[in-house]
């Protein structure tokens, strides 16, 4: 299986035209494979009760927050959708939506980021030296957000930002309603990015899945839930934080 796909550019030598989309299958067996493989592995578990959802609650996101992390996910399930659906064979007008799609998606972020920066929250996702005792240590309890969740975010961050760099060049070259196409990369540099974009992409469909897997495990439910509603309760802080690394603050 080919890691990338070439052309002749118009001197004759050979350049990459991008990222070798047979690629696709491989990323989604291997997601599949993980998730089962967790999936059995959990089933073998024996848990204790779980913590109830009545009582008194504590805000773990706030409203801007939670609008944020829809937006962004709306906006990359519509880029993939658009990316991807030419690819597989599903024909229809897809460029101006894939677009479009990316500009929303740069603009959560760009907000994302200032808001992380000035509400002084990248603390919240730096991953520390007691973290990294979680898998360890079972009375290693997480601060507000746990290893896997902030390994997740770090994944993420990485890969979007890659998409949206590679993609705003990619945007450059095109025909839009601010400008008209340009030749402003050579063949081989436009490859290189566009090879960065398709390899980021595919990261993206893999830890999209696992993302959207533990987000639906039982066990993990009532923190999507959070991300909804913007709470969790009492006993389900106790059960699964360290209220000396995390104290959040009680609704009303």
């Amino acid at each position: 299986m080919e890691f990338a796909t070439y052309k002749s550019d118009v001197w004759g030598r050979e350049v990459i035209r991008g990222v070798s989309w047979d690629l696709l299958w491989l990323v989604v067996v291997a997601a599949f494979l993980i998730i089962a493989g967790h999936a059995i592995y959990e089933a073998t578990q024996k848990r204790g009760a779980k913590p109830s959802s009545d009582g008194a609650r504590v805000t773990r996101h706030e409203m801007i927050d939670r609008i944020s992390h829809w937006l962004m996910a709306a906006s990359m399930i519509a880029l993939l959708i658009t990316g991807i659906s030419p690819i597989i064979g599903i024909e229809f007008a897809w460029l101006e939506l894939h677009w479009i799609a990316g500009i929303l998606l740069t603009v959560i972020v760009v907000l994302h980021i200032l808001r992380s920066i000035l509400a002084k929250k990248l603390a919240d996702m730096w991953i520390s030296g007691g973290d990294l005792k979680e898998p360890f240590e079972e009375s290693q309890k997480p601060g507000k957000y746990s290893l896997a969740q902030k390994s997740m975010h770090a994944s993420v961050t990485v890969l979007t930002v890659l998409v949206i760099v590679s993609g705003i060049l990619m945007f450059m070259v095109i025909d839009s309603p601010w400008w008209e196409r340009s030749n402003s990369l050579t063949e081989a540099s436009l490859g290189w990015v566009f090879l960065i974009h398709g390899l980021s992409t595919l990261a993206l469909v893999g830890v999209i899945c696992m993302h959207i897997y533990f987000a639906l495990r039982p066990e993990k439910l009532f923190y999507t839930r959070s991300m909804i509603k913007g709470w969790i309760s009492k006993e389900e802080l106790d059960a699964n934080h360290d209220t000396e690394r995390w104290t959040p603050d009680e609704t009303s």
